[in-house]
């Protein structure tokens, strides 16, 4: 049992509105984000995603056409820190959407390390995340990154400060 298991949950409107606002956060506020392009496909505990499509501002080796791996390393960074947001608001199912997102602020990377594996060569790619561990002060995440024929592209695990 968690230590917040006596805590209402969250109302379905209220998750609506959280999820929208994570969407929005990530899509539109980050405008980074923008720039890669990136999209939330899933906030689901467990199975937190993102997509990318290839084009040509994304490429890192212009001979190869090869996806850059600042990109690699930008979307796995910000899937990771999506998917701590999910797991606090798991957290804290008592907090509003608005409580939820202000914690954002306090959200910063401490360390990541992305192993490269293969070339970044594809139509889109899929980014995701997990935390491995959750604390009062630091999470911890480990991230994938995949091409449109499912290879693994990328790896990542990752800190970050919680508050």
């Amino acid at each position: 049992m968690t230590a917040n298991a006596h805590l209402p949950p969250r109302s379905a409107d209220e998750q609506a509105l959280l999820e929208r606002s994570l969407i929005e956060l990530f899509e539109q506020r980050i405008t980074f984000n923008q720039v890669l392009g990136l999209k939330v496909e899933s906030l689901r505990a467990g199975d937190v995603r993102g997509r990318i499509e290839m084009r040509p501002e994304l490429i890192g080796h212009y001979l190869h056409g090869r996806l850059h791996g600042g990109v690699i390393s930008a979307t796995l960074d910000s899937m990771a820190g999506l998917s701590l947001m999910v797991a606090i608001a798991g957290r804290h199912p008592a907090d509003s959407a608005t409580q939820i997102v202000q914690r954002f602020s306090r959200l910063g990377t401490i360390d990541m390390r992305i192993d490269f594996l293969r070339q970044g060569i594809g139509r889109h790619f899929i980014a995701t995340a997990e935390v491995t561990r959750l604390g009062g002060r630091v999470g911890s995440t480990l991230m994938r990154m995949v091409n449109d024929d499912n290879l693994l592209i990328a790896t990542g695990a990752s800190s970050y400060v919680l508050a």
